[in-house]
C-alpha cells in the first residue's frame, strides 16, 4: 500500500513541473475592470502577453504584469534546468475572483446617505507549456 501511493506522489509531482501559477490576493481594483485587460492575454505565449501589458494603457496591466512575471520566476524554480524559450510557456489561464469589498458611506442630500462600495480582487494565473503536452 505504501509504494502504491509513493508512485502515485511521484506521479502528480512530475505532472505538475511543467505547470506554475502565481496568485494575487486583495487587489484594490474592481473585478470588471481587471477582467478587461486579463482577457486581452488568455491563452497568449508569455512573451507577447509581456508586451500586451507592457503597453496596455489600463492601470490593471501594471499589477497582471508583475503577476506574470512572478509565474514566470515560480516555473524556473520548478525547472532549474530547462529554458523558457524551449518550453514555449503561454497563459494556460487567468482567472479574476472578487475579493472583500470596503463599504464606506458618502452624504447625500436632505440628510440621506449613498453606499460606496470599493471593491477588490483576487487573480490567479497558471501557465503551461506547450512542448510537454504535444508530447
Amino acid at each position: 500500500m505504501g509504494v502504491r501511493k509513493h508512485n502515485m506522489a511521484k506521479q502528480i509531482k512530475e505532472a505538475k513541473k511543467d505547470v506554475a501559477f502565481a496568485k494575487l490576493t486583495g487587489c484594490p481594483t474592481s473585478p470588471r475592470k481587471m477582467r478587461l485587460v486579463a482577457d486581452l492575454v488568455r491563452g497568449v505565449e508569455v512573451e507577447k502577453a509581456l508586451q500586451i501589458l507592457k503597453f496596455c494603457v489600463k492601470e490593471a496591466s501594471i499589477n497582471i504584469e508583475k503577476l506574470l512575471l512572478s509565474a514566470i520566476a515560480n516555473w524556473q524554480a520548478k525547472n532549474e534546468d530547462a529554458s523558457i524559450e524551449d518550453a514555449n510557456l503561454y497563459v494556460k489561464t487567468i482567472t479574476v475572483d472578487s475579493a472583500a469589498m470596503l463599504k464606506r458611506l458618502r452624504p447625500a442630500p436632505q440628510g440621506r446617505a449613498h453606499r460606496i462600495r470599493k471593491r477588490s480582487n483576487h487573480v490567479t494565473i497558471v501557465l503551461g507549456s506547450k512542448n510537454v503536452e504535444s508530447k
